[in-house]
């Protein structure tokens, strides 16, 4: 019988990509999410629960209705800048809907976990790239609600839960068969908001700045395609499944991108000219974040197959021409 799997947040970016991959490893995914920031039509592989991620009870409806085996939990606010300005809310849905989830992990006794944590657990790092043994030191309130909550499902383990935190660094690209991407009413990520200032649907894109120590003053991330962190996912509950230990894995590449050279790399998709004009630096931001993946290849078997940054940029692309209709019609069609 096919295992059942509820995906919080399954209608989101990464949470739709995630069903889809464990679609084809030959689970059922079952999306949990109130579509306050997901897509209704991005869940397309198995079956909706409409709910908020800090409902307990809702929470324990959907695990029994559906008789999951495990969870994938990406239901969370993420944008840093944002973080900073409304802590609370950033509190009350990932700490808050964390700790619901896992309350009703154990009331049901769904005893496996695989966690959508963030390099911003790790703050400014001492050296590159880094390992999941550095030091844990968020410089922003969204890395830190993510750690507490990397802390709080370990220490469910005296409850019967077992959680594996994934640490990905900047997720990005699309679907190859262009079935699902990265679609925000209110974007903030460096890539899409780029292809969306080249569609015409914002007017205020610029670099978050300019004066980073790095060779072009930009700051630099380590950038991973979404299909490869989505497999990663799938990785990670087989893991578990087959009896592996709790912990943490970084899932990134090992090497990074300045912003500049990731808006190179989008006029060279989109056959346009990506202007860039200089803004002044968001709050909490790192200078660097480029991962150590080494163990998560070793222990989980996790190769990322779609993560340079030619395939990132045009899948990218190829979403955001669906997505995203031109509104500028003096654009020239790339």
């Amino acid at each position: 019988m096919t295992q059942a799997v509820l995906v919080t947040g399954g209608a989101g970016y990464i949470g739709a990509h995630a069903c889809k991959a464990l679609a084809k490893a030959g689970y059922l995914p079952v999306a949990y999410d109130d579509l306050s920031l997901g897509h209704a039509a991005h869940i397309k592989w198995g079956p909706h629960v409409q709910g908020d991620v800090r409902d307990r009870a809702a929470l324990e409806a959907a695990l029994r209705a559906h008789k999951a085996v495990a969870v994938i939990h990406f239901a969370a606010l993420s944008a840093v800048g944002e973080s900073m300005a409304e802590p609370a809310r950033y509190y009350d849905t990932n700490v808050r809907g964390t700790m619901a989830l896992l309350d009703a992990m154990v009331a049901t006794g769904t005893p496996h976990l695989v966690f959508s944590s963030t390099a911003a657990v790790y703050g400014e790092p001492e050296k590159l790239p880094i390992s999941e043994d550095a030091a844990l030191a968020p410089v922003n309130v969204y890395g830190r609600t993510k750690l507490i909550c990397e802390r709080m499902a370990a220490d469910y383990g005296v409850h019967g839960v077992k959680a594996v935190a994934l640490r990905y660094f900047n997720a990005s690209g699309a679907d190859p068969d262009t079935e699902i991407g990265e679609k925000r009413a209110a974007e903030t990520h460096l890539i899409p908001r780029a292809m969306m200032a080249l569609q015409g649907y914002i007017h205020d894109f610029q670099v978050f700045g300019s004066d980073f120590p790095t060779p072009d003053g930009t700051a630099i991330r380590d950038y991973i395609h979404v299909t490869d962190l989505a497999e990663g996912h799938v990785l990670a509950l087989r893991y578990l499944q087959n009896g592996g230990d709790p912990g943490a894995f970084n899932l990134g590449v090992g090497h990074g991108y300045s912003v500049l050279e990731i808006l190179k790399a989008v006029a060279a998709a989109s056959g346009r000219e990506m202007p860039a004009p200089k803004g002044a630096r968001r709050a909490g931001d790192p200078n660097m974040l480029v991962a150590d993946p080494s163990r998560a290849r070793t222990t989980l078997g996790f190769e990322p197959a779609h993560s340079d940054l030619k395939t990132i940029a045009e899948t990218a692309w190829k979403w955001h021409r669906i997505a995203h209709p031109a509104r500028n019609d003096s654009a020239p069609p790339g």
